[in-house]
């Protein structure tokens, strides 16, 4: 946690910078800006706001459709992001559940180390699609040039996840 916030702290008041949403929107809308790479859960979201609601970050609307709430980020949750913004970058820690299955390979045969590189090159070729339409999306709409980095990074990753994977022995 840096700056006083953790990271879904800081992305949910980060997304509210551009407007109101409920809960259910904002997941979608971080789904939208930065993809599979950095994911949100509702349950992350649902249990979040409230915390936020009570530290005077987000205020609540009146309910609406089902129910739902819609939230607006407050001056204080303003500088709190701000501050987070400002502080210096917390250590990446990737977990990659290839790499965990990988790491134990040698104890399978060639034909599962295949088929588990097989399913991996599927998977993130898929991926690289989903990232390049997005990527092409967003540069046909004129986006944000730092939203479009961020879908430019799912490119180069899943492009260097892709040459990885080929220098693998089978």
């Amino acid at each position: 946690m840096t700056g006083g916030l953790n990271s879904t702290s800081a992305a949910l008041l980060g997304l509210l910078l551009d407007g109101p949403l409920t809960g259910g929107a904002l997941v979608s809308r971080a789904d939208q800006r930065f993809g599979p790479l950095w994911t949100l859960t509702r349950s992350q979201v649902y249990r979040e706001l409230p915390v936020m609601a009570g530290r005077g970050y987000v205020r609540s609307g009146k309910p609406g459709p089902r129910a739902s709430l819609a939230y607006t980020i407050s001056a204080a949750g303003k500088r709190a992001f701000a501050a987070w913004m400002a502080s210096p970058l917390e250590p990446d820690h990737p977990r990659n559940p290839l790499l965990l299955r990988l790491g134990f390979a040698a104890q399978l045969g060639s034909v599962d180390v295949r088929r588990l590189l097989s399913q991996a090159r599927e998977q993130h070729e898929s991926s690289l699609a989903a990232h390049r339409e997005t990527a092409g999306a967003l540069k046909k709409a004129g986006a944000d040039p730092y939203e479009l980095a961020c879908a430019e990074f799912g490119v180069a990753y899943e492009k260097a996840l892709l040459k990885w994977l080929d220098s693998i022995p089978t």
